[in-house]
């Protein structure tokens, strides 16, 4: 093989392999903008099958697909005072948008509460069993093809529940539908539990996390769900 087809062994160097498996297989490539990937034909074929099989567990369980902006009033990052400290250094930020500045999803808590507390009036209303396919954008220093970039293809279901037992019901209920996704779907082996206090996400009481191990010996967290608690619903009047 030429020089320009040569993958690295494995064993000589665990990241340059990946990439050159990666490369090599036509799945993405480098973007023009720093941080950020091409999701070539292929790539994006296994993908959609991803997609569609997850997106069938969900609808097993009652969950229906919405879609809410990309651009998300940057007001509505402030209210929550533990989740903008955790996500404003990776926030995008628009400063022409109308006169006023806006920023780009990190994730989307923030305009899902706040229709949230125009949808939910009553306890008739609840639950909300939402889910969303859609792109995000993170400020990222350090970045690697699927793994990490600055802008990432993902979903994120987000629920509202009349009580607390509800809520962890739910959260603990789709971290075993992530578990089975990746395993038995996927075949890719992972472990689940609680994060600590210092990982945990912004604005949660508590995120459970499946975490895979690759084959450099590194974990690699693969899945989160959170008990989001009564943070967002207060931030953003959602009572019923």
């Amino acid at each position: 093989m030429g020089s320009e087809q040569r993958i690295t062994r494995r064993a000589d160097d665990f990241s340059a392999w990946y990439n050159d498996v990666i490369m090599r297989a036509e799945l993405a490539d480098y973007s023009p903008v720093r941080g950020c990937m091409v999701i070539r034909p292929r790539g994006y074929r296994i993908w959609e099958l991803m997609q569609g099989a997850l997106d069938g567990m969900f609808k097993d369980t009652g969950h229906e697909n919405a879609y809410f902006p990309l651009l998300i009033p940057e007001s509505f990052l402030a209210k929550e005072a533990e989740h903008v400290e955790g996500f404003a250094p990776e926030t995008a930020v628009v400063t022409r948008g109308g006169g006023k500045e806006l920023d780009i999803r990190p994730t989307s808590e923030t305009i899902i509460y706040s229709m949230f507390g125009k949808w939910i009036q009553s306890y008739r209303d609840l639950p909300v069993l939402i889910n969303q396919w859609a792109n995000v954008m993170r400020w990222e220093l350090r970045t690697r093809l699927f793994l990490r970039t600055t802008e990432f293809l993902w979903q994120e279901g987000h629920t509202a529940h009349a009580t607390e037992g509800e809520a962890e019901q739910e959260a603990r209920m789709i971290l075993d539908v992530y578990r089975n996704f990746m395993e038995d779907w996927m075949a890719l082996p992972v472990i689940t539990g609680v994060k600590t206090d210092s990982e945990r996400f912004a604005g949660a009481i508590h995120t459970y996390a499946c975490e895979g191990l690759m084959q450099d010996n590194k974990g690699l967290q693969a899945g989160t769900t959170h008990n989001l608690g009564q943070n967002f619903a207060k931030a953003f009047d959602v009572d019923f």
